[in-house]
C-alpha cells in the first residue's frame, strides 16, 4: 500500500486559496500538483484559531465549506531539545510561537513538508538544518516540475520578443495591473509598436517584461529621495506567475543583458508592495542586488522604488549583487561539458549548428541563473568569485569554448546520496536517475559547484586556436575537469571571442 506524503499548509497559503479575490494566481497550480501527486493537505490546529480571526468573514464561511478538503493534525508533537532551544532564542511574540510550533511538526516527522511564504520560518528550518523540506509557493512548484517531468506539459513554453500590439490584453494576466494603475489600458495600446518580451503557453501569458533606457535629462520630481543625474534602465512593467520553470531569473537575464548592452549606469523599478506576486518579485530583486531607495508618488498611489548599482564593480563574496560583471585578480578555471547537456544547461550559448526549436525553455535549469554544475574533477578548491571558461566538448575542431560563469560556492562535504540529490535536482542539468548514477559511479563521490551563468562568447574558438594560443598544451592535454589557466591566457581568450570588455572589472 502506497503510503501518501504529507505536507503541511502555513495559514497564509490556506488564505491564499480560499479568499474571495485571488491574491495569488499560482494557488491553482499548487493545489493541482498535490492532486497529481496524490498529496495530503495537512494543517495545524493554529490554522483553525488564526482563520477565525480573520478580518473577512467570507473566507472564515468559505474555509469552513471546505474544510473537509484537508486533513487537520488531531495532536501536536512535543517540542525536541533542538527546538526548545531555538524556541528560546527567537521566539519574542505569538506569531513567533506559533511558527516555531508549525516547524516541530516537521523536525518530528509527522509531515514530509511544509510550505510557507514567512521569512521567518525558513529561516528557522534553515538553523535546524531541515531547510530542504521547507518550501515557498515557487520553490515547491520547481521541485515537483523538476522531480515529475513526465506530468509536465509546457512544450510551447518559451521566452521570445513581442510587440505590445501583438500581445493579448485581454489575458487575465493583466489584471493586476489594470487593479493598480490607472490608465494601464491606454498606456498598454500606446505602446503598441514597441517591443516587450513575453512567455506564452497555450495562449495564457505567463510572464511580461518592458525595459526603457532613460537618459540623464530625465524627470525624477515624483521620486523621494530624487535621483541624482544618470543613465539609467527602467523595467517598466515585470510580472512573472509561478509555474516552477524559474521564469524571474530568466527575465533578469534579459534585464542584466539590456542594461549591459546599453551602457547604463543603474537600474529601477517602481513596484507595489501588496500582493504576494508582488513581494516575491521584490525578493528576487533583492537577492540579485537591489536595494530600497525610497518611493514614487502617482495617480495610483505610492510604490516603493528599488534601485541597482550597474557601474563596474565585483563582490568577490557575493557576486549576484554585482552579476554579470567578472574579475580579472578571480582565478580562472577552463572545464569541459559535453555536447549532451551544453544547451540545456546554457541556452544563450547554443551553436549555430543547432536548432533552438530542440531546446524550448521547459525545464527550470535552463532558465536559472544559478547553475549547479556536478563534477569528479582533480581540482576542488574553487572558490567564490572564481571564473569558469566552460568548452563543449567534440575534438580537436568541434570543441568550442562558449560560456563564462562565476562560482558562488563549493560543496565537496556531502553526506549520502539523498542529500546530493537534493543540493542538485532544481538547477542541474541532469535526471534524478542521473544524478544517482553520478553518485554510485565509482567510490570517488562528486562534487558541486554553484555557479551563476554570465556570459555567452559573441566569437566562438575551438581547441585547435586553444592549443595555438597556448592556452591548451596538445590534444593529448585537453582538460579532464577544472584546469588553472593564467591571466594572461585568459586575457587572450577575452580578445579572440570578441567580449564585451565592459563586463570585465581590472
Amino acid at each position: 500500500m502506497m503510503i501518501k506524503m504529507k505536507v503541511l499548509l502555513d495559514t497564509n497559503i490556506v488564505i491564499h486559496r480560499e479568499a474571495t479575490t485571488v491574491v495569488n494566481d499560482e494557488i491553482g497550480s499548487l493545489f493541482a500538483w498535490f492532486d497529481k501527486l496524490h498529496y495530503e493537505k495537512c494543517i495545524h490546529p493554529l490554522t483553525l484559531e488564526e482563520i477565525e480571526k480573520h478580518k473577512d468573514q467570507k473566507v472564515i464561511r468559505t474555509f469552513k465549506i471546505k474544510l473537509n478538503n484537508y486533513v487537520l493534525l488531531k495532536t501536536e508533537a512535543p517540542y525536541t531539545p533542538a527546538v526548545t532551544a531555538l524556541s528560546q532564542k527567537m521566539d519574542k511574540s505569538q506569531n513567533d510561537i506559533n511558527d516555531t510550533r508549525l516547524i516541530n511538526e516537521l523536525v518530528n516527522n509527522r509531515v514530509d513538508f511544509l510550505i510557507s511564504e514567512d521569512k521567518w520560518i525558513h529561516e528557522k528550518a534553515r538553523l535546524l538544518d531541515i531547510d530542504s523540506r521547507v518550501f515557498k509557493i515557487n520553490s515547491f512548484l520547481e521541485k515537483v516540475t523538476s522531480e515529475n517531468p513526465s506530468l509536465v506539459d509546457y512544450k510551447t513554453l518559451s521566452v521570445r520578443k513581442e510587440y505590445f500590439g501583438n500581445i493579448k490584453l485581454a489575458d487575465t494576466f493583466f489584471d493586476t495591473f489594470r487593479h493598480d494603475y490607472k490608465g494601464f489600458y491606454e498606456w498598454f495600446n500606446k505602446k503598441s509598436e514597441e517591443p516587450a518580451y513575453v512567455c506564452i503557453d497555450r495562449e495564457q501569458t505567463l510572464a511580461f517584461l518592458y525595459v526603457k533606457k532613460e537618459n540623464e535629462d530625465e524627470d525624477y520630481s515624483d521620486i523621494n529621495p530624487v535621483f541624482p543625474k544618470k543613465k539609467r534602465l527602467k523595467i517598466g512593467t515585470f510580472k512573472v506567475n509561478l509555474n516552477g520553470f524559474r521564469l524571474g531569473e530568466r527575465f533578469l537575464k534579459i534585464i542584466f543583458d539590456n542594461a549591459l548592452k546599453q551602457r547604463v549606469d543603474e537600474i529601477y523599478v517602481t513596484i507595489f508592495n501588496n500582493l504576494p506576486e508582488e513581494k516575491r518579485l521584490i525578493d528576487l530583486l533583492l537577492e540579485w542586488g537591489f536595494k530600497l531607495w525610497g518611493t514614487k508618488k502617482s495617480s495610483s498611489g505610492e510604490e516603493e522604488v528599488y534601485v541597482r548599482d550597474f557601474s563596474k564593480s565585483f563582490n568577490i563574496s557575493a557576486p549576484k549583487s554585482t552579476f554579470p560583471y567578472i574579475s580579472l585578480e578571480s582565478d580562472v578555471y577552463l572545464n569541459p561539458i559535453y555536447p549532451l547537456y551544453h544547451t540545456n544547461l546554457f541556452p544563450d550559448s547554443i551553436l549555430n549548428t543547432e536548432s533552438p526549436d530542440d531546446f524550448i525553455e521547459n525545464e527550470p535549469f535552463r532558465n536559472a541563473l544559478s547553475k549547479v554544475f556536478v563534477s569528479r574533477s582533480i581540482t576542488r578548491n574553487l572558490k567564490s568569485g572564481d571564473i569558469i571558461v566552460f568548452y563543449r566538448t567534440g575534438g580537436l575542431y568541434k570543441s568550442v569554448i562558449t560560456t563564462i560563469g562565476i562560482v558562488e560556492s563549493v560543496i565537496t562535504n556531502i553526506k549520502n546520496e539523498n542529500e546530493f540529490l537534493a543540493l542538485c535536482r532544481k538547477r542541474s542539468v541532469f535526471s534524478n536517475e542521473e544524478l544517482s548514477d553520478q553518485w554510485n559511479h565509482s567510490k570517488y563521490k562528486p562534487f558541486i559547484v554553484n555557479f551563476l551563468y554570465a556570459y555567452s562568447f559573441p566569437h566562438r574558438i575551438n581547441m585547435k586556436r586553444l592549443i595555438e594560443l597556448g592556452v591548451i598544451r596538445g590534444v593529448e592535454n585537453a582538460p579532464r575537469g577544472f584546469e588553472r589557466i593564467s591571466k594572461s591566457e585568459f586575457e587572450k581568450i577575452i580578445k579572440e571571442t570578441k567580449t564585451d570588455e565592459n563586463i570585465i572589472v581590472n
